[in-house]
């Protein structure tokens, strides 16, 4: 499978492109239409390819919490332990992304990453997790500190994932 790129250090030549990235209005536009190429990519691929350009991304499948439906969601992670973490960051939009709200109701996921495909469970992470896990996320992606500032008025959720 290879080694991981979760938990490394961001590398120099992502800084430019993250910097863009992390502007309100190329944020606010990605978090309506990079999904619609994401998913399709890497279901295709199991989780090896993704517009993310070296980032760690998992494709998280979740269950409606109204319809019932599979719905995948591609999001970056942070290695936890043995665990995986996902930030509901939202691009530092102002409203928690759907999946939170799938996870919430139903905590079993199917997570697909670098062509592995399996189950977890999930759990919100505790206050002394999230500690943690914001100052390992800062020196995976930089664009993570910029959507803190933005969001004010919701705690980002933060999910641990259990592989089953």
């Amino acid at each position: 499978m290879g080694e991981s790129k979760a938990n490394k250090p961001f590398p120099s030549w992502r800084l430019p492109i993250d910097t863009i990235v992390g502007l309100k209005p190329v944020a606010g536009v990605l978090r309506h239409v990079m999904h619609r190429f994401d998913i399709p990519l890497m279901r295709l691929t199991k989780g090896r390819f993704n517009l993310t350009l070296g980032l760690p991304s998992i494709l998280l499948t979740t269950t409606g919490r109204k319809s019932g439906a599979k719905r995948h969601s591609p999001l970056l992670y942070i290695n936890f332990g043995a665990d995986i973490v996902v930030i509901g960051t939202r691009f530092g939009g102002n409203t928690h992304p759907a999946w939170y709200y799938n996870l919430k109701a139903e905590p079993h996921a199917t997570v697909t990453k670098e062509g592995d495909v399996y189950d977890v469970e999930a759990r919100p992470a505790t206050d002394e997790e999230r500690s943690l896990i914001w100052q390992e996320a800062d020196h995976v992606y930089i664009g993570f500190p910029k959507y803190r500032e933005r969001v004010t008025d919701r705690e980002i959720p933060m999910f641990i994932l259990k592989r089953l």
